[in-house]
């Protein structure tokens, strides 16, 4: 090993190397470019615990020692941070390698002018060496047992990265990358009901991939680099879409396709429906606490109805998703005319309600429509 003197001096060149202003942001964007699953990770993360590493480092040869504890709990954090993002231990690895290798070849370049020998930089870098393989196996440790406790669908790789991008955040935005799907384009996310229509919008969807489907929390989810394609309007089926958003935005855009499929449920449409064409429905559909209140409030409206609650209420709905066309609404009903009229006459009389206004037709549509559910 070198004099105490020559050791000051190559640690002060390894501290140039590190604390260089120009260094770290090379590095990080040369990560980002060779290791795929973490390109996608926000710049400030992988420059932060890159700096930390560099500095912890330096004090460690600073003070000819190994990694202490508290270095050690730092690298496992960032193996638990890793695994819960979904980056690959080998990525991981590979980043800091990276790392490694610029430092070292920068601390090469700098070290004739710095009065620093090879030999000098050897030993120095022998110590580091020594220091890197405790922390690796730290890292590693972490990495795995984290991995290995979160992963609730081993074996089941579109499942597993389908709920990582539902999560949203730096975990959805890895997710779409390990997926193959774009990051910075936008994605839209696709609901339907599980089932052999279901199946049909899958197929439809995977014709222009990249895509990722799979059932979570038993409904059938897409998210699609496209907005799909319009064949999904001749299948018969109903599906929810919403989009398009960053992927760490996607888990209130997945709660918005779900809307939108629930609101195309409530009137029979069927085809692809995104949220924007349903958007007030879904906003009361999804009130549940709103839809007790107008229960309770016309609760005595219903009672006085008797008998002719639930045809007053099948009549007011034919009529007004008929666009108001009594003609439409009785051959949807399979009554004449003039029995729409009188219905929706009868209704309005009893509730106080003019469903022919704009405000009126919708609290009457809400109030017809959770009557008639909660009567079945």
């Amino acid at each position: 090993m070198t004099h105490p003197d020559g050791w000051t001096t190559v640690v002060d060149l390894i501290e140039r190397v590190v604390g260089d202003d120009e260094l770290l942001p090379s590095v990080v964007a040369g990560v980002r470019t060779t290791v795929r699953e973490v390109s996608a990770l926000p710049t400030s993360d992988i420059a932060g615990h890159t700096r930390a590493l560099l500095v912890a480092a330096t004090r460690a040869l600073a003070a000819r020692r190994g990694p202490t504890e508290a270095e050690l709990s730092f690298v496992a954090d960032l193996g638990v941070t890793r695994a819960r993002q979904g980056v690959p231990i080998e990525s991981v690895l590979g980043a800091i390698h990276f790392a490694e290798r610029a430092i070292w070849a920068r601390a090469r370049e700098l070290a004739r002018d710095q009065g620093v020998s090879a030999e000098q930089l050897l030993d120095v870098r022998d110590l580091y060496d020594d220091w890197a393989e405790a922390v690796r196996a730290r890292l590693i440790s972490a990495h795995r047992a984290t991995g290995a406790s979160t992963d609730p669908f081993p074996g089941r790789r579109d499942t597993a990265l389908l709920r990582r991008l539902l999560q949203g955040g730096s975990a959805a935005t890895l997710a779409a990358a390990e997926a193959g799907l774009p990051v910075t384009d936008g994605l839209w996310v696709l609901v339907a009901r599980p089932g052999e229509t279901a199946a049909g919008i899958e197929r439809a969807v995977r014709e222009h991939p990249p895509v990722l489907c799979a059932t979570v929390d038993d409904l059938m989810v897409g998210v699609l680099s496209r907005a799909p394609s319009t064949r999904l309007e001749g299948i018969g089926a109903v599906a929810g879409l919403a989009g398009p958003a960053e992927p760490e935005k996607l888990a209130p855009v997945r709660r918005l396709a779900t809307a939108a499929l629930t609101a195309a449920e409530s009137t029979g449409r069927t085809g692809l429906v995104h949220i924007a064409d349903v958007a007030w429905l879904a906003a009361l559909t999804e009130r549940a606490d709103l839809a007790t209140v107008l229960l309770d409030r016309y609760a005595p409206a219903w009672a006085a109805l008797g008998p002719t609650a639930e045809s007053v209420a099948h009549a007011v709905l034919a009529w007004l998703e008929s666009d108001r066309d009594v003609d439409l609404a009785g051959a949807r009903l399979f009554v004449h005319p003039n029995t729409v009229r009188n219905r929706v006459r009868r209704f309005a009389a009893v509730t106080g309600i003019d469903p022919a206004g704009t405000f009126g037709a919708m609290t009457a549509w809400w109030l017809c429509r959770t009557w008639l559910r909660d009567a079945t």
